[in-house]
């Protein structure tokens, strides 16, 4: 740990103890003397961002769902209302932090060739971030585009101990290979480093953990530590105690908080891990003792390690794939029991189509906990849903049609001021996302930005005050 006299702490400073080594949040004692909170929080490149990508569409790009605004609110503006089944219902409570952006297309998941027909499930993850057309291929030449996250990274991630951070809920082993003759790379990975560099996302949320705390140098180390039935926190306790005396009333309230957050996400692990070990039937039998059979539970727990993530700044950039095209996991507390990918493919049936948007409803309430997770957690006199930019979408639009047009598209929190929120916005049709890309991009920082992807321009992310709300205004 590094100290600084006059109680100044530095902004990345750990408490280490035993191979563990852990990160602190933002304290009043890490601002330099004569500067504010605000000044030395409102730092552009402590602009976090968080990328998440949901597979299959949604029940509301499908025509039938359009019309009744499953997704897209009938009116633009800040004067927009949720209809009664809407698939964004569960984030009404956050709708000053949201954005919608609806009618906007992922073309570059469309097939160029006839020998690519078929393959859009197998494209469309590698797209979402890239808004770039996949090489087909199964060999090692694997070519598509580097992802936004990553030219966020670039800017913003070079003096973190992680760059960026990239998860997902599930396997990304696809076994016998992919179909089409398209590398499994472009169904598996959201986040590319490059146009031949693929960044594979982690599942279990223990090995998240020990990334992030560095609990252990080997995976003896860490054995060893877990066998001992003590928590992390409690190897660096000598290193806690000399650091409280150091700090004032409320940082130490605020460490204390922190430490015991930890300490909760550490016990929910190794509960996972206990239950998935008894012996007792599990609903996912083939998965890993870390992977919680309960999607809500995995979700949760991924959620918590990237608000700690942010918090203490160990990385600002994070993509996060909460399921795979084709996936036939059901949802029982959405209310419908049949997979989800066997409903996606709807036929137009309307008892269908609302199947599927309960599942999507379901899938979605989940980022409401991110979204009250960041909204309560303080970094530098604001919340981190007020410094942090969240891009939540998918690269297809209707999963029956296996269509890439009319694409769901939310983003999320403030971004220290960037993004509005309260709004609705509609783009004109043949609207490419990656025009919103550009916007969003050079609204964090990257005004050098004009063009990304399959870009026609821009596409503003305001929306001008004392005009009148119509229905589909804009289109």
């Amino acid at each position: 740990m590094h100290l600084i006299t006059g109680k100044h702490i530095a902004r990345r400073s750990f408490l280490r103890g035993m191979g563990a080594s852990v990160a602190l949040p933002m304290l009043d004692a890490m601002v330099p003397a004569g500067r504010s909170w605000r000044r030395f929080a409102a730092d552009p490149n402590f602009t976090r961002l968080i990328c998440i990508e949901e597979s299959m569409g949604a029940a509301g790009c499908s025509d039938w769902g359009d019309a009744r605004h499953l997704f897209s609110p009938a009116t633009v503006g800040r004067d927009f209302e949720f209809a009664p089944d809407s698939q964004l219902l569960p984030l009404a409570p956050y709708r000053d932090y949201l954005t919608i952006v609806s009618n906007t297309d992922c073309r570059m998941a469309e097939p160029y060739r006839a020998e690519e027909i078929g393959g859009d499930h197998d494209r469309s993850t590698a797209v979402f971030l890239t808004q770039a057309h996949p090489k087909q291929t199964q060999g090692s030449d694997a070519y598509i585009g580097t992802s936004i996250d990553q030219v966020h990274a670039r800017r913003v991630g070079q003096d973190t101990a992680l760059p960026s951070l990239e998860l997902c809920i599930e396997p990304i082993d696809r076994g016998g290979g992919c179909q089409y003759n398209y590398h499994c790379a472009y169904t598996t990975t959201v986040s590319w480093a490059s146009p031949s560099q693929p960044l594979p996302p982690i599942r279990e949320p223990r090995i998240v953990f020990e990334r992030l705390f560095g609990a252990g140098v080997t995976d003896e180390d860490r054995a060893a530590r877990r066998r001992t039935d003590r928590s992390m926190i409690d190897w660096i306790a000598g290193e806690v105690a000399r650091l409280r005396l150091a700090l004032g009333a409320s940082d130490r309230a605020a460490l204390d908080e922190y430490l015991t957050h930890i300490r909760e996400i550490e016990r929910r692990i190794q509960l996972v891990e206990e239950r998935n070990n008894s012996g007792e039937e599990r609903e996912l039998p083939e998965e890993p003792s870390g992977v919680p059979d309960s999607f809500e539970e995995h979700m949760q727990l991924m959620f918590d390690l990237q608000v700690i993530a942010l918090q203490t700044d160990l990385t600002r950039v994070i993509t996060f794939k909460t399921g795979f095209d084709q996936s036939n996991r059901t949802f029982p507390l959405s209310g419908v029991n049949r997979s989800f990918h066997g409903v996606s493919h709807h036929g137009n049936a309307p008892a269908d189509i609302m199947d599927f948007n309960a599942i999507n409803r379901h899938r979605l309430s989940q980022v409401g906990y991110l979204l009250e997770k960041l909204k309560g957690t303080q970094d530098g006199g604001a919340s981190l849903l007020d410094k942090t930019a969240i891009v939540w979408g998918s690269p297809m639009g209707d999963p029956n049609l296996h269509n890439h047009r009319r694409c769901p598209l939310l983003l999320m929190g403030k971004a220290n001021g960037a993004l509005e929120g309260g709004l609705h916005l509609k783009a004109p049709d043949g609207t490419p996302m990656a025009n919103v890309f550009v916007s969003l991009m050079q609204s964090l920082g990257h005004s050098d930005m004009s063009y990304f992807g399959d870009s026609t321009g821009e596409f503003p992310l305001t929306f001008p005050r004392g005009v009148p709300l119509v229905g589909d205004l804009g289109a």
